[in-house]
């Protein structure tokens, strides 16, 4: 008598060519989300902890592909890109370990409850989030899973310090980043990370599924340009090698506060912004990294600096929990009433860099072509457009959403809310000049004229001095 794998996966045993039921182990599954790793996994290492049959699963979530409301798509090519290699990586990484990833395309509280009724599945892992459309999805899968009897087991891991081990609740988080950097960093611990499993079991009566590409979302190929900063290319083993390679093989960390602010080349900051974003590296592998170099090698203000970074991302996170969607609204997290335009040809011209002022230009210029821009281009383009043209905030943050390649949702309107003057920042209306940011860090505008070419005869001075330019 023949058994299939998907009798042998049910439970059922053969004994003298007869067929009997024995009792049927739990059987789990692990949805992932914007944890597209292995490493520091712990919804996966309490699924694989509590029954040795646990399938896994991605879904794309067919509402990401939409539109946005100023009009963008809501997941540009760049961002998609990277997801769907992310994706493809962590495929290869489950499948050479044994086991296989299941792709899904379409609702996942829908998908994962018809899984879940078809397949056995008595328990659902998966990592919280911390903004609305994704806990709305949550929410709708419990209420699914819990009609069918399944439950679901939640966990937190997206952030450097767990939300629970914070020396102060959600609802008391400070309102200013020095005041809760300096209670975290005095009565908090990081926590240590979770093993990497090394063999997952394969289970032959599920189809894996197909994952997705650019043209089925919608959407086109980004073309690679040779000024790009660097080439980013998504997955769990893309991003622990760019670990590696800044901190350990090109020993970049010892000086990244004094670089972090430059504008061309792949090394002037860690550049690990897009594997953090989409999970492929945990930040507590990232503070790891640090605290061995700093055992090894050197312990200094810039070594500190790269986990005083992923502090920043820790308190945006945990200001969207606080918050929740004051963080979108037009008046922001302090709820400051402002007037602010809705001038579309400012706005438009904004985004393809022709605003006539060249360090602005060539910043969007290189956001346009590559999804990629500093963290100084950001400041400065935000500023431009916020505190220069008067231009709604929340288009800049859209267009941002679609465009970066390292979109991080709470990491993107935290630093708009704040940028706008109705966020986390302290002092009253900041402003960014765009002619001194470009003396400042531009100075023979080498960064603006690979980005205008159209303006390379001119010289450095004349060029940050310029103002509406017409191109």
């Amino acid at each position: 008598m023949l058994i299939s794998a998907e009798t042998i996966c049910r439970g059922l045993h053969v004994h003298h060519g007869k067929l009997f039921a024995i009792p049927m182990a739990q059987r789990n599954l692990v949805w992932f989300r914007n944890d597209l790793r292995l490493h520091d996994h712990e919804a996966l290492t309490a699924a694989l902890t509590e029954s040795s049959d646990t399938l896994l699963l991605y879904c794309f979530d067919e509402r990401q592909f939409g539109k946005l409301p100023v009009g963008f798509p809501k997941t540009g090519k760049f961002r998609a890109k990277f997801l769907i290699e992310s994706v493809e990586n962590l495929r290869q990484a489950v499948r050479e370990r044994g086991g296989e990833l299941l792709v899904r395309m379409g609702k996942p509280e829908q998908i994962i409850a018809d899984l879940a009724k078809s397949l056995g599945i008595t328990s659902v892992y998966f990592h919280q989030e911390a903004t609305d459309e994704e806990q709305r999805v949550e929410t709708a899968l419990r209420q699914n899973l819990n009609a069918l009897g399944v439950r679901t087991r939640e966990f937190w891991g997206s952030t450097l310090y767990h939300k629970s081990d914070l020396p102060m609740s959600i609802e008391t988080l400070p309102d200013v980043f020095t005041n809760f950097r300096k209670q975290v960093e005095k009565r908090a611990q990081v926590r240590a990370l979770f093993p990497t499993p090394t063999r997952l079991k394969h289970c032959a009566d599920v189809e894996a599924g197909e994952v997705p590409t650019l043209q089925r979302l919608g959407l086109e190929e980004p073309q690679p340009d040779t000024r790009a900063a660097m080439t980013f290319k998504g997955g769990e083993s893309q991003g622990l090698q760019r670990l590696h390679d800044y901190i350990w093989q090109k020993d970049l960390l010892k000086t990244y506060k004094d670089t972090r602010n430059g504008l061309i080349g792949a090394d002037y900051s860690s550049k690990l912004s897009a594997w953090l974003a989409n999970g492929c590296l945990s930040p507590r592998k990232v503070y790891e990294e640090v605290k061995k170099y700093e055992a090894q090698r050197v312990a200094n203000d810039s070594t500190y600096w790269l986990i005083f970074e992923l502090l920043w991302r820790d308190y945006f996170r945990f200001i969207a929990l606080k918050y929740g969607n004051r963080i979108f609204h037009k008046f922001g997290i302090k709820g400051k009433p402002k007037k602010w335009s809705q001038n579309k040809d400012a706005f438009d011209k904004w985004v393809a860099g022709k605003t006539g002022q060249p360090f602005i230009d060539a910043n969007m210029r290189e956001l346009a072509a590559t999804g990629f821009m500093s963290n100084r281009g950001r400041q400065n383009v935000a500023s431009y457009l916020v505190r220069d043209l008067n231009v709604d905030w929340r288009w800049g943050a859209e267009y941002f959403e679609s465009v970066l390649i390292d979109y991080d949702v709470c990491s993107n309107y935290g630093n708009w809310n704040y940028v706008a003057g109705i966020g986390n920042d302290p002092r009253e209306d900041r402003y960014f000049s765009p002619t001194r940011q470009a003396e400042l860090y531009d100075p023979k505008a080498e960064f603006i004229k690979q980005w205008l070419p159209e303006l390379r005869s001119w010289d450095a001075k004349r060029l940050i001095e310029a103002e509406n330019l017409e191109y």
